[in-house]
């Protein structure tokens, strides 16, 4: 098979050829359909995550069709159309893991960074880690809904987002066009903030009913008189100052989700939220079970992003581009 190889940090991807690997006991191997291009794969080649395994295969927004089973795994069959994550595996046994919420294991392995991911035409996952597609769903489309649309969909959702909800999105990019729809879909009245006014009409086509350039308006301001506020603000941008700038066009009792973020030190106003019981969360991903309510979500709502198809062949200068601000969109590497 033909793979993408992260070999270190700053080093670009090497096109690989190794042999197909063989499922063992408990594994899923995956003809990869399609696998979605994310801002963490270019984060891993940056030296972002001090606990990435190199040599590695990177990629996490993953579709395909089982090829083959091991033994012992169950709900699956050879031709069955699934998705892989960002969350590769976990310990199982720890509290977090025998309540449903995987993606907080101490011992989690995650697709891409720690363990082979989908820059390949083939991937071995594991039992009870990859998802069914619900039918009708695109593979293409719908890979980045195994990462963005997750951390959108359930970031929401954490945040207590319901139908009587104002929501603020900050950044309408990846995980932000997506959080548009979904809070849109769920009911809820929707802002988007970007940095400028180029944004607004896209922001308006996915359903937002406001739209603030931070570069010509406060925003926090400018959510302050949309009703007093908002009720949820998900940050979808990777940047903690525009997570900060906005914090105080949260209405009382309001909660910040940080989907984005950087590497920078967060910095909040304790004031405004002790006086008004303000909250701030993150959300990482999510658990096999959140996939899977975001999948149904998305194919119920028919909520897809617009991607645009690469080779394999393409997926080092793509990186390079989105590293550069010039990605064109999502890109979706495709294998025939």
């Amino acid at each position: 098979m033909r793979a993408a190889l992260a070999t270190g940090v700053d080093t670009p991807l090497s096109l690989i050829d190794r042999e197909i690997p063989e499922p063992g006991p408990g594994e899923v191997l995956v003809k990869i359909t399609a696998c979605g291009l994310c801002f963490t794969d270019l984060n891993l080649l940056r030296g972002h995550f001090p606990f990435a395994r190199f040599p590695i295969i990177p990629g996490h927004e993953i579709t395909g069709t089982v090829a083959a089973l091991g033994d012992g795994v169950a709900g699956l069959s050879v031709g069955d159309a699934v998705g892989a994550q960002f969350l590769y595996d976990s310990c199982r046994h720890c509290d977090y893991c025998v309540s449903g919420d995987q993606i907080l294991c101490p011992a989690k392995r995650i697709t891409g960074i720690t363990a082979d991911g989908g820059y390949a035409e083939y991937g071995l996952f594991k039992g009870g880690y990859v998802t069914p597609l619900p039918a009708g769903l695109d593979p293409v489309a719908a890979a980045p809904l195994m990462c963005a649309g997750l951390t959108a969909f359930n970031g929401l959702r954490r945040a207590g987002a319901t139908a009587s909800s104002r929501v603020a999105i900050i950044g309408a990019g990846g995980i932000g066009a997506l959080a548009v729809q979904y809070a849109v879909a769920m009911g809820a009245r929707v802002a988007v903030i970007g940095r400028s006014a180029a944004g607004e009409g896209a922001a308006r086509e996915l359903g937002a009913e406001m739209y603030v350039a931070s570069r010509d308006t406060d925003p926090a301001a400018a959510l302050r008189a949309w009703g007093g506020g908002a009720d949820v603000i998900l940050n979808a941008a990777p940047s903690n100052e525009a997570a900060s700038a906005v914090l105080t066009g949260l209405a009382p009792d309001g909660t910040m989700v940080l989907c984005g973020y950087d590497n920078t030190p967060l910095t909040l106003s304790a004031q405004p939220m002790v006086l008004n019981r303000l909250h701030v969360m993150a959300s990482p991903s999510g658990s096999p079970h959140d996939l899977r309510d975001t999948l149904a979500f998305s194919a119920q709502h028919r909520i897809l992003p617009k991607v645009t198809p690469i080779d394999l062949d393409e997926a080092p200068a793509a990186l390079e581009a989105m590293g550069g601000g010039s990605g064109g969109g999502r890109r979706v590497i495709t294998f025939a």
